[in-house]
């Protein structure tokens, strides 16, 4: 008579480590990619593509690094050397700074920027405000509502971010003079408006579609009607998807140069036309060209360093779901 020995203590026979572990109902095996992404998850990425992106950063950040040394160094200065002479002034005090580019960028005769620079937020306020508003009540319509043809107007709707706005220009310019407001601060309010729409309503409406349809569903059973339902139901979590598109259009409408110059008059013209006007009609200065060039630089650039975590959240918030 045989007798099968037993296996050592501790060791658990195949058979039985397999039904040790079973597999709960519903819930499918991981594979090996994604054990090991569960495994890394939470760890530091490669120290080269680290180094690669703090390379980039620095070679991105040089020229505007640049463009501000250079407009508070006096005029030889700048006509004699480079600006990254300075660090090396810094060490035996022979570096120079001052404030007279800005003074005469500002509020010389020949530049004269601080109206321009009012002008520039006269007109980005607006043009951020009115396109957000008729946004939210489109993309409110086309997730909440059921009427005729909504997908096909969706669609067009969506279709119109793919027309470059030099097309609309020309046809827009002329609407504007035949109703006589051509020049004027409208003008270019209702443009950006227009061109902003279609983007604006496509983000709001995708972002809106992701909100939980119970919400909507418990607040209509609760006898509130469309008008309390978006401001009181949903308008509180568009937020972020409001402050997104917000700091975008804001930075477009901001920088913008084609608009401005097509449809706003001397009276009306943002900084963006004015410095480029500058750089034709006053190229030899460059100290004036430096720090009226930075002062248009400078508001856009902190919207986006102080607002950059709105404007991520914002964009994320509805591409995935919980």
């Amino acid at each position: 008579m045989t007798t099968t020995p037993l296996p050592p203590t501790g060791a658990v026979p195949q058979a039985v480590e397999e039904v040790a572990e079973p597999q709960a109902p519903g819930r499918r095996r991981l594979s090996r990619l994604e054990k090991r992404a569960i495994a890394t998850k939470g760890k530091l990425s490669s120290p080269w593509a680290s180094a690669l992106a703090i390379i980039i950063a620095i070679l991105w950040t040089l020229p505007s690094v640049g463009l501000l040394v250079t407009s508070f160094r006096p005029e030889l200065d700048i006509r004699r050397s480079g600006w990254w002479t300075v660090f090396a002034g810094l060490f035996n005090g022979e570096s120079e700074f001052t404030l007279d580019n800005y003074d005469q960028a500002l509020y010389g005769s020949g530049a004269n920027l601080s109206t321009y620079f009012v002008n520039s937020f006269v007109i980005t306020i607006p043009a951020v405000v009115i396109p957000i508003t008729i946004a939210l009540l489109a993309s409110y319509a086309f997730a909440w509502i059921d009427f005729r043809g909504r997908n096909i107007l969706f669609v067009a709707v969506f279709a119109l971010q793919v027309v470059p706005l030099q097309v609309a220009l020309v046809p827009l310019l002329r609407d504007y003079v035949n109703l006589g407001v051509e020049g004027s601060f409208w003008t270019v309010w209702l443009s950006h408006s227009i061109f902003g729409l279609p983007l604006a309503i496509f983000l709001l409406h995708n972002f809106m579609k992701d909100i939980p349809s119970s919400l909507v569903e418990a607040a209509r059973v609760d006898g509130a009607g469309h008008v309390k339902i978006f401001f009181q139901v949903l308008l509180p979590l568009l937020v972020p998807a409001i402050a997104a598109f917000g700091i975008f259009q804001f930075l477009w409408v901001w920088n913008d140069l084609l608009v401005g110059l097509t449809f706003a008059n001397t009276g009306s013209r943002p900084l963006t036309v004015a410095v480029a006007e500058m750089a034709g009609s006053r190229g030899g200065d460059w100290h004036v060209l430096t720090a009226g060039a930075f002062i248009s630089m400078i508001v856009p650039l902190v919207v986006f360093i102080a607002l950059q975590r709105y404007f991520v959240r914002g964009l994320l918030a509805g591409s995935v779901k919980g």
